[in-house]
C-alpha cells in the first residue's frame, strides 16, 4: 500500500503554517505553537523544512511510504536543510540517493 511519506505530509504542513501567518490568521510562529498546542521547538522544526532547495521539496512532496515504509526520516531531511546553499543541499541529497527517489 502506497500513502504520502511522512516527511511530504510534514513539509505540506509547514507551508500551510507558513501561509496562515502570511495572511495574518496568527501572529507569529510562537502564536502558531500555541494555538497548535506544539512547542515553539516543534514549530521552528517544521519551518526547517521550508529552507529545502525549491526542487528538493517538489521531490519531497513526491516522496512514498510503501507498505508502512518510510523513504526518510524527518530528522535526515532537516540535515539536508541546514546543509548550507542549495548546492550543498542537493549534495547532501544526492548522498541519500536512491532511498530519497520519489516512488512513481
Amino acid at each position: 500500500m502506497r500513502r504520502p511519506a511522512k516527511v511530504a505530509r510534514q513539509l505540506a504542513l509547514a507551508h500551510h503554517l507558513q501561509a496562515a501567518i502570511e495572511r495574518g490568521l496568527v501572529a507569529d510562529q510562537a502564536a502558531l505553537a500555541r494555538k497548535l498546542g506544539l512547542t515553539r521547538a516543534r514549530v521552528t522544526q517544521l519551518f526547517d523544512l521550508l529552507m529545502l532547495a525549491a526542487d528538493l521539496q517538489e521531490q519531497v512532496l513526491a516522496l512514498e511510504a510503501v507498505d508502512g515504509a518510510e523513504p526518510m526520516a524527518e530528522r535526515t531531511l532537516r540535515a539536508v536543510a541546514h546543509a548550507g546553499t542549495w548546492a550543498e543541499q542537493r549534495a547532501a541529497w544526492e548522498k541519500l540517493l536512491p532511498c530519497a527517489t520519489p516512488n512513481r
